[in-house]
């Protein structure tokens, strides 16, 4: 006689978000966007003393279209905005972006004409981790709260997320063929204009 089937041993029931996002925060691809002194500790953090791989984020990639996770590590100038629109308009969706380091979340020690006063001004920004530079434990507590973030979120709230930027990234090709602006032009018209606005960010 065969045995009796017992369901609650068999089916597990659950929601498709909460598959997908299990799944996502587990299975990280980084991509450090490194410029300045918070890459060289963001090395120690990828070696075996700290060792990212424990979370899942070790298949380490330096092509946009392999990484779904940006580590913006340094100071980012005016200049490089628009470097860094293209190169997270190109990574791989679903995509994050970790601020690491003062510099990348406010600018820093850096008040100048030059330099971006946050990269959140000009991309999506998930989790920000202070210090100068920030200890590699501070880079791994932030990686985990992006996976608290992540497994929380709904599919779709991250879909028109990303939206936005593209929607953004759009009105900057326009303002490039209409105007004949170069790319950093076009952005710093789209800086100012937000700030004419009352807005933080362009997208």
């Amino acid at each position: 006689m065969a045995a009796e089937l017992n369901l609650n041993e068999a089916v597990l029931t659950t929601r498709l978000d909460t598959v997908v996002n299990w799944a996502r925060k587990n299975s990280l691809w980084p991509m450090p966007f490194g410029t300045a002194c918070c890459a060289i500790e963001f090395m120690s953090v990828m070696a075996s003393k700290y060792d990212m791989s424990r979370f899942g984020a070790e298949a380490m990639r330096f092509s946009p279209r392999q990484s779904d996770m940006m580590l913006v590590l340094g100071t980012v100038t005016n200049k490089l905005a628009p470097v860094l629109r293209t190169i997270y308009a190109q990574m791989a969706e679903p995509k994050w972006v970790i601020s690491v380091g003062v510099c990348a979340s406010s600018g820093g020690m850096y008040r100048t004409y030059a330099t971006l006063q946050g990269i959140d001004r000009v991309v999506p920004v998930d989790v920000y981790v202070p210090g100068c530079p920030p200890r590699p434990e501070s880079m791994l507590y932030g990686l985990m709260k992006l996976q608290e973030k992540i497994e929380k979120e709904s599919l779709t709230m991250r879909k028109d997320h990303i939206a936005r930027f593209y929607e953004s990234l759009n009105r900057q090709k326009e303002l490039e063929a209409s105007r004949g602006l170069s790319p950093q032009q076009a952005v710093r018209e789209m800086l100012l204009d937000a700030g004419d606005r009352g807005l933080a960010t362009i997208f």
